[in-house]
């Protein structure tokens, strides 16, 4: 979202010391939702004036009506002394340090690896506890059993392809909610469809690479050759307009052909490479299909991303100079903690471009 394009590191600061604190509570309430399941619940009375034991209280969502009124002002008094603690126990400006040296090392780099995994956990915990949420208010169940939700209409679908671990039936948006059958074909199809431009264009984008270019013309009249048609988003000014009335005029013949050799299933076209006489041999090779197709539609996107980023289509990072990443000496924001590999110091919005290093300081501390 470029929140840190301005640089400013008292922002940054601020924004850490959110995280921190997001990440910590997403971590308890994440163990607050698997313990009781796993080890039970206290033998003893929530509220004896209301009869009410422990384990009377739903683990989930479902204790949010059974907590009685003076149990919840209990719940607010503690967080409000939780947050003054805090408050008044700040030994140093770092983000998060509010002086319980648990992660903490006399290695500087074990003390810093420590802190990078506390980041790291608390994001994976905020992602965890939605996502509890979202399953407990969809099956009634704090760990969002699926086997308690059996009016879904996305049952009709389970048992497709495409339905594969680990998130089995997957559909955030409710796209197939309504149990349509005839729909979720039409979509299928797309899917396939689009699964296999995207795996033709990704292994486009790869083969000239390694394999090299025909060594002949693209274009005698012009005195274009293959080998100067440059790979990725950079061919599309170079190639002429006649060639791309020939990709048009191909790509409208496979379209034609396609409708003209249609089999039963979404996808099928008579040319039948991926089959087998087993059945079961057969659906897992159409199932790796849409797998491979997923897969291709996420990375032909990265390397249209990379590619206009960077000017190569492997994206490399080094052909990028003249990012606002790699203008500043000081602070180097990449030296922070949180920038975790595979991604690094992962601002795709430009959030940490400066233009004074003093406000740039001033701002990331805030953050």
């Amino acid at each position: 979202l470029g929140l840190s394009a301005d640089g400013d590191l008292a922002s940054f600061k601020r924004r850490r010391e959110t995280e921190l604190k997001h990440g910590r509570l997403s971590m308890l309430a994440t163990m607050g939702y698997i313990t009781p399941t796993l080890v039970g619940t206290w033998p003893a009375y929530l509220s004896p004036s209301n009869g009410l034991k422990f384990s009377d209280v739903p683990n989930g969502l479902g204790a949010l009506s059974k907590v009685p009124l003076a149990g919840w002002a209990q719940v607010l008094i503690y967080c409000a002394f939780v947050e003054v603690s805090g408050i008044q126990n700040r030994p140093s400006d770092a983000p998060g340090d509010l002086g319980w040296k648990v992660l903490t090392s006399d290695d500087p780099e074990a003390k810093t690896k420590k802190l990078s995994a506390e980041i790291a956990n608390g994001r994976l915990a905020m992602m965890a506890i939605i996502g509890m949420f979202f399953q407990d208010g969809l099956t009634g169940s704090a760990w969002g059993d699926w086997a308690n939700y059996t009016e879904s209409p996305l049952r009709a679908f389970e048992n497709e392809l495409g339905v594969q671990e680990p998130v089995g039936f997957w559909d955030p948006l409710g796209l197939a909610a309504d149990g349509d059958t005839a729909t979720f074909m039409r979509r299928r199809e797309t899917e396939i469809k689009h699964g296999r431009v995207c795996m033709l264009a990704t292994m486009g984008y790869i083969t000239p690479e390694l394999t090299g270019k025909f060594p002949g013309m693209l274009s005698p009249s012009q005195g274009l050759t293959f080998d100067s048609i440059p790979n990725g988003l950079g061919a599309i000014s170079k190639v002429p307009g006649l060639g791309w009335g020939q990709i048009v005029l191909y790509c409208a013949a496979v379209e034609a052909a396609g409708a003209n050799s249609r089999g039963d299933g979404p996808g099928e076209f008579g040319w039948k490479v991926l089959t087998s006489a087993d059945p079961e041999e057969k659906k897992k090779k159409l199932a790796a299909e849409i797998a491979n197709g997923r897969l291709a539609m996420m990375a032909i996107i990265g390397m249209f991303f990379q590619d206009g980023l960077t000017g190569s289509a492997w994206g490399d990072w080094a052909n990028y100079s003249d990012s606002p990443l790699r203008a500043v000496e000081a602070p180097d924001l990449s030296s922070e903690l949180g920038a975790c590999p595979p991604l690094g110091f992962w601002d795709p919005l430009d959030l940490s471009k400066f233009s004074d290093p003093v406000t740039a300081t001033g701002q990331f501390k805030r953050r």
